[in-house]
């Protein structure tokens, strides 16, 4: 059902809005534990390397997927917030045509470059076979990725974040199911765990985009097909939020060949803890995104204390999610860890449970980055919202390689991910407080 993010408490409004919206992406990321869960229980330490590895490459992907959904989403938001139907009719229509065409040209980047993006990686031989099959059978899922991104920013922009919940909550256990099914019973191997990805992502994007196109056609009003200014308002949003996305991807598959030169173990431990890490990102990034959709919604109806007061709440309820988690990590690591490795290497737990006790402490600080973040994306300030994302990136990448090169090691390597969250976070809250936003039309 749509909902009207401009009425209402907004204490209230973000809580009912953005709770689903993090019950999603819990799901979501679902998809990619249960991948690294299957293969590292049930095929092996290798297996689970080769997941991880190419997990990396596969966020880029996602990235530009990402990217089309934030277009979209934050234009319609913008354009069902001042009721203006029609526009927006046509931002969904067009929002789907430039989704399409950025797909096709990734899936061909994805089926024909494999090869030498795993190669530039420095994947090590043992896993490089696998990973290769991994990546090939994504890239051939890539529409159902682009169009349920499409799908879900849509639902989104019209207030409702319990529809793509539900979509989510049971493909996703599906997922893991089928996971277990064609490993175990087919003995598939790491392709049985990508098949199974396929399908299911599938299904939840073709029963997602019904649903739109069902809800778009009560709208009686007739729109067309393709706006070109419209389209050029989605770029402007869509390109930013890609390049923050992509970099952030191409930064990790760097900070991925730094991690590839310690060997399997480190590998194995690395690709079960930065699952269990991106679960909590991500999960702070989509209530980030929820910002975003409250913050244009509100904006478009020219509301703009209602924004100031999302930021606040935002930050409380990030908060409220960073402590349990934090809790659990931190001090439960190694039981967390177990569930994605069976009889793993001395070496691949304590990378693990390593990586986990250095960056947990700071997730109060980037969940209150990414919720500034969801405030600038929404008011359209892509320029000071893409400064904290690179200061971040660069500050990981470049503190990652410099430290590894020490006596710290790979130690060194999880200790660049806390100083680029904590500079990144300064900038970004700077430039929310800085008041600018205000100006938006």
């Amino acid at each position: 059902m749509n909902k009207d993010l401009t009425v209402g408490k907004p204490q209230t409004v973000l809580w009912k809005f953005c709770m689903p919206l993090f019950g999603s992406i819990i799901f979501q990321q679902l998809y990619n534990i249960a991948d690294s869960l299957v293969a590292g229980k049930f095929i092996g330490e290798n297996a689970l390397a080769a997941v991880g590895n190419s997990y990396e490459i596969t966020l880029i992907f996602i990235a530009f997927a990402f990217g089309c959904n934030m277009g979209c989403s934050v234009v319609v938001s913008k354009l069902f917030g001042a009721k203006k139907y029609k526009e927006m009719k046509t931002a969904v229509y067009t929002a789907c045509i430039f989704s399409g065409f950025v797909c096709i040209l990734l899936m061909l980047l994805g089926i024909a470059g494999s090869t030498m993006l795993l190669s530039a990686i420095r994947t090590p031989e043992e896993v490089f076979e696998d990973s290769k099959l991994y990546m090939d059978i994504y890239a051939w899922g890539l529409p159902f990725v682009f169009f349920y991104n499409i799908a879900t920013g849509i639902f989104s922009a019209l207030g409702d974040s319990k529809t793509p919940f539900f979509f989510l909550a049971i493909s996703s256990l599906s997922n893991i199911a089928v996971d277990i099914w064609f490993v175990k019973a087919f003995h598939m191997g790491v392709a049985g765990v990508a098949w199974a990805t396929f399908l299911c992502q599938g299904i939840s994007c073709i029963l997602a985009m019904i649903v739109v196109f069902r809800r778009l056609a009560k709208m009686k009003e007739k729109a067309p097909l393709f706006d070109l200014q419209i389209l050029k308002q989605i770029v402007m949003i869509a390109i930013p939020s890609t390049l923050q996305q992509s970099f952030i991807s191409i930064g990790n598959i760097l900070i991925q060949s730094i991690i590839n030169g310690f060997g399997a173990p480190v590998m194995a431990g690395y690709s079960a803890a930065v699952k269990l890490n991106n679960l909590v990102i991500t999960s702070f990034t989509t209530l980030g995104n929820g910002i975003s959709n409250y913050t244009a919604q509100n904006l478009g109806a020219g509301k703009l204390d209602r924004v100031k007061q999302g930021f606040g709440v935002g930050v409380r309820l990030v908060w409220m999610l960073s402590l349990p988690l934090f809790l659990l990590y931190f001090f439960g690591g190694n039981i967390v860890l177990k569930f994605f490795m069976d009889a793993p290497t001395e070496l691949a737990m304590h990378t693990g449970i390593l990586y986990l006790k250095i960056l947990s402490p700071f997730y109060f600080v980037v969940s209150a980055k990414l919720v500034a973040d969801g405030i600038l994306r929404g008011a359209c300030m892509m320029k000071k919202f893409m400064i904290g994302t690179f200061t971040d990136l660069i500050l990981r990448v470049l503190l990652a390689f410099c430290f590894s090169k020490t006596v710290l090691g790979a130690t060194g390597i999880w200790c660049a991910w806390p100083v680029g969250w904590c500079v990144a976070a300064i900038l970004s809250i700077m430039f929310y407080h800085n008041g600018t936003w205000k100006q938006t039309k």
